[in-house]
């Protein structure tokens, strides 16, 4: 294994906290919405991640052993609320709306982890940048 595949290790799992965050920006956004239908209410998006533990798992946008890549996106299973407002546009003939399935309190835990797990791999990008200068400094003395 390579120095360069440390960046590119660091870099999937950077991508796939990048991905965790758009989600959350996502849900975070639609967390106030209702619909007319709980078919059609917002449901809270989540990241599925894979391990790339063998060759085979291997493609275009994974290219390195041990990284990570987004497996798909799924719909969180949680029920959207019914209220009723009957003076709502977008209420049923009976005045119910059904609100996003987002809990907001989750969504900032998913924020905070996915913000952690992305600066502890800049402190690994980091940290074998400075190696490789510490050795190129060995090999000028």
């Amino acid at each position: 294994m390579s120095i360069s595949n440390i960046f590119g290790i660091a870099g999937s799992a950077m991508n796939a906290q990048m991905v965790r965050m758009n989600s959350t920006a996502s849900n975070m956004a639609n967390a106030g919405t209702v619909s007319s239908t709980a078919e059609d209410a917002f449901k809270a998006k989540r990241p599925v991640f894979q391990a790339l533990l063998h060759e085979h798992q291997l493609d275009q946008g994974s290219q390195f052993l041990g990284g990570v890549k987004v497996l798909e996106m799924v719909d969180d299973t949680a029920a959207n609320k019914k209220m009723h407002d009957p003076g709502n546009p977008l209420a049923d003939k009976d005045g119910f709306v059904f609100s996003s399935n987002v809990n907001e309190v989750t969504e900032m835990v998913e924020m905070m982890g996915a913000a952690r797990s992305y600066q502890n791999n800049v402190e690994v990008v980091n940290t074998a940048r400075e190696l490789m200068m510490r050795t190129l400094d060995i090999t000028k003395a």
